[in-house]
């Protein structure tokens, strides 16, 4: 089992705010008041010392992208939650072509067309993977482009918020996906519900071989609404998860284990529950995606209005996580390594909840250096 160290915060006036009784308001995406858009930054990136990025837009004129998949060309396919369409980003982002519309999603409040994933046998299958929440509940599918969607999983609890969304391959072959509490905390203790899990399956949507529980595509439970799901080189899986008013939290995620919702939001210090690597008070964060390049894993913000980037050594934080493009582009939601080992991150300024610029929603490309990310993507 890996060591874990207590969080660190992100900030040294963290503690003092708590102290002083300063309240910080609902973590989640439906989080109003983003400050408006800034002119397109100029960054530095160093290739020593702590983590930094370069950013580029590469893509503008989207509506609420929540998912980005890259097909083995290069390209990208990305979901738009409200319009219900998958659209065809190309390799340099200059080009954006609708795929198809997944008529049986139903958008509304953080519901829609969620996750996607790109087979990783793709020139072979042909399959690709999406998360959408129906009339009645939320569902993974899988389809080939232009055909119908195949549900593979059905009746995840569905709600206004608290639908997770995300879908990702595991290094070991088999799809994972995050699943939120659907604003019913008691299910997220419960084993017998996909609610406020991370689940693991085959294409088919049967439990993976290893899974922990029998019979069942529980990976892990105790959740409240994760939506950023990442691998390290060594195969750990790390998770970003929305607490409720105070912390939200960056975990490493290992099978079978509690992470704790309802009975603990960031540190709970309990030996029954996993302790999240890092917190943050929820006006700095409510981070959705979440990617890695080298040892850093780079978490994009709503109501935080940023990335945050985190070294990573042996499952632990080799140093403390990095705030970078404050404020710079609005609300940022998914994150995705690309094939060059750039990340890609979208913005969600058209949601309802931020300030949309003109070109708003747009497709970031980020050089990550510093922190172990050095000599990966070129700028």
């Amino acid at each position: 089992m890996l060591r874990r160290r207590r969080p660190h915060l992100a900030i040294p006036l963290v503690a003092a705010l708590v102290a002083a009784g300063c309240a910080f308001g609902p973590p989640d995406e439906d989080e109003t008041g983003a400050p408006p858009n800034l002119p397109t930054p100029t960054s530095t990136s160093v290739a020593d010392g702590p983590p930094s990025v370069a950013a580029t837009v590469i893509t503008r004129g989207l509506d609420v992208p929540w998912g980005i998949a890259f097909l083995p060309d290069g390209s990208a396919l990305v979901t738009e939650r409200n319009t219900k369409r998958i659209v065809r980003v190309s390799a340099d982002g200059a080009s954006v072509t609708p795929v198809q519309t997944i008529d049986e999603a139903q958008p509304g409040g953080e519901g829609g067309l969620l996750g996607i994933a790109v087979s990783p046998d793709y020139e072979t299958d042909g399959l690709v993977f999406i998360y959408y929440t129906t009339a009645t509940d939320n569902r993974i599918a899988r389809l080939k482009l232009g055909q119908a969607p195949e549900p593979i999983v059905t009746g995840i609890p569905k709600a206004g918020n608290h639908n997770g969304g995300r879908l990702a391959f595991g290094p070991d072959g088999y799809l994972y996906a995050s699943t939120g509490d659907a604003g019913r905390r008691d299910l997220s203790q419960d084993l017998g519900t996909t609610a406020g899990k991370i689940l693991r399956m085959t294409k088919e949507g049967q439990p993976a071989p290893g899974n922990p529980f029998p019979d069942s595509l529980v990976w892990s439970y105790g959740h409240r609404n994760v939506q950023g799901l990442a691998w390290d080189s060594e195969g750990r899986l790390y998770a970003t998860e929305f607490g409720q008013s105070t912390w939200d939290e960056i975990n490493l995620i290992e099978p079978g284990r509690n992470y704790g919702w309802p009975e603990v939001e960031g540190v709970g210090g309990h030996a029954e529950y996993v302790d999240p690597i890092q917190v943050w008070p929820t006006s700095e964060s409510s981070c959705s995606g979440a990617a890695i390049t080298g040892d850093v894993l780079v978490a994009a913000c709503l109501r935080g209005t940023r990335v945050w980037l985190l070294p990573l050594a042996d499952g632990e934080l080799a140093g403390p996580a990095v705030a970078a493009l404050v404020g710079e582009y609005g609300r940022l939601r998914a994150a995705t390594t690309a094939p060059d080992g750039s990340i890609w991150i979208s913005t969600s300024n058209r949601d309802g909840r931020g300030h949309a610029a003109d070109d708003d929603d747009r497709i970031l490309r980020l050089v990550v250096s510093g922190g172990g990310a050095g000599g990966l993507a070129q700028a």
